[in-house]
């Protein structure tokens, strides 16, 4: 039944519709901020220093075969860890 008067209306969007777009355009992904707190932690901290000072390292050097890789898998790792933990009590 909603289907036909959809239908009807020629593909115009009714005005629940609308409201419903909108309040989606508010809501925050909570795993954006629950990766900001996290980056804020001792062991984040840590590993993101160790990322920039490689990301330093080469970026200074014109021919090398180094990559940050490393370091930035272990950033991402601790950071994914901590968010692990908190993430769900934060979803509804």
């Amino acid at each position: 039944m909603v289907f036909e008067e959809k239908m009807i209306m020629n593909g115009e969007p009714d005005e629940g519709e609308e409201e419903e777009e909108e309040e989606e355009e508010d809501m925050v992904d909570p795993i954006e901020t629950v990766r900001q707190t996290c980056e804020q932690t001792e062991h984040c901290v840590h590993t993101r220093e160790r990322l920039e000072q490689c990301e330093t390292r080469v970026g200074s050097r014109s021919a090398t075969e180094e990559d940050c890789t490393e370091e930035l898998f272990d950033f991402l790792h601790a950071r994914d860890h901590c968010v692990s933990h908190s993430l769900f009590h934060s979803v509804k």
